[in-house]
């Protein structure tokens, strides 16, 4: 699995924000470092140098990896 960055937080409109060091990231799925699926990324969003990623949440333990890192496959 690669690193993919650190989840920030829950938006209001429920997806989850991390904040990103790869970007070829979009359409992938989100992991946490057990290996499950939590997310699925949905858009890239801020600035070029240091974006952010806005990732639709496959079920709740997408809240338990809140403040830890994430990978991708």
């Amino acid at each position: 699995m690669e690193q993919i960055g650190l989840a920030l937080h829950i938006a209001k409109s429920g997806r989850l924000i991390i904040q990103c060091k790869s970007k070829k990231v979009n359409g992938k799925n989100v992991f946490d470092q057990r290996g499950n699926k939590i997310a699925k990324v949905s858009e890239i969003i801020g600035p070029v140098k240091s974006p952010y990623v806005s990732a639709i949440p496959l079920n709740d333990k997408v809240k338990r990896v809140i403040g830890k890192k994430v990978y991708i496959k």
